[in-house]
């Protein structure tokens, strides 16, 4: 198996339903906001009121889509309130792709009522499962990378995107451990999954330091197999070290400030790719804003030395 470079830039793809339409008029009522090439957070309720109360400068906002999946209520209301002044992107965690019988069609319906609604600039989801029938597991589990395993992962991805009517972002998950029928290297399997299903590759650069010191491969060798025109967003965030094991194993806890070794890759990444949308991810105990904040703003540094490279 190969993987080409005949791939349009995903972080380009302007999708024809990015807006919000009057159900009256039928005029667009809402145009999203396009993410710009620069370190935004994700945005998780703690944060809700500061950000609608004293509209802080952030350059994008990125929310769990499953979080907003009620049609009323307050969270959709407050979300409401956030596109009108801030980029939005989406990101998913429970549509469980790689399941063998199939993306869930009532989880594709409110996701794409999600997207009517809220008309975001980037919608994102993981290559991984997480569930079978109408058992459901609280993890993002991965995929045997087989050829087997490809085939249907390109037409799971292929379908979701046909139904919700966009592209997708597909990010590389972290992982704990592997599958011995797995023939094709993970970055390899990502790559020609995008060239085939005509998604993008949301490149989670902690994920891939993590899995590379779990499961003892390159993280250089991922980094450069990865086709700079596929990625349309980057994703940080921190780990955690499990300490008394007999083997060294990283956990992506989205729970501390990101580590320096990720940063160290990050700057290659830029370096490899050119700048790309950035996200700050954490998740678990969560921090005040600035500290968010700061670490957006050292993303944003290494964002501009990029800039001013290319220029």
């Amino acid at each position: 198996m190969t993987a080409h470079e005949d791939f349009e830039p995903a972080r380009n793809k302007v999708m024809p339903s990015a807006a919000v339409f009057d159900a009256v008029s039928g005029q667009p009522a809402f145009q999203a906001k396009p993410v710009p090439v620069k370190a935004g957070i994700g945005l998780r309720p703690p944060h809700f009121p500061r950000v609608l109360r004293e509209h802080p400068s952030i350059p994008w906002l990125e929310v769990h889509s499953e979080n907003f999946f009620c049609a009323g209520g307050e969270m959709p209301r407050l979300l409401e309130a956030v596109r009108c002044n801030y980029p939005l992107s989406l990101h998913g965690v429970g549509l469980s792709l790689g399941r063998a019988d199939g993306p869930d069609r009532e989880h594709l319906g409110k996701l794409q009522q999600l997207i009517q609604r809220f008309a975001p600039a980037l919608v994102s989801e993981h290559l991984c499962w997480g569930a079978i029938g109408e058992r459901h597991l609280n993890d993002l589990l991965p995929l045997p990378y087989t050829e087997e395993a490809l085939d249907f992962l390109v037409t799971h991805v292929q379908a979701a995107q046909e139904f919700i009517g966009r592209q997708l972002l597909i990010e590389n998950v972290s992982s704990y451990l592997s599958y011995r029928h797995s023939t094709i290297p993970e970055w390899e399997f990502i790559t020609v999954l995008a060239q085939r299903s005509g998604c993008g590759i949301l490149l989670d650069v902690n994920n891939i330091y993590v899995n590379s010191v779990n499961h003892g491969f390159d993280a250089h060798t991922y980094l450069h197999a990865i086709p700079p025109q596929a990625v349309g967003e980057i994703h940080l965030a921190g780990f955690t070290r499990k300490e008394n094991l007999p083997v060294e194993l990283l956990i992506d806890s989205h729970s501390r400030p990101v580590a320096d070794e990720v940063w160290s890759l990050y700057r290659e990444t830029l370096a490899r790719l050119g700048p790309v949308p950035t996200l700050i991810e954490w998740d678990q105990d969560i921090p005040e804003l600035e500290v968010l904040l700061a670490e957006a703003a050292k993303a944003q540094g290494f964002l501009h030395a990029q800039h001013a490279i290319a220029a």
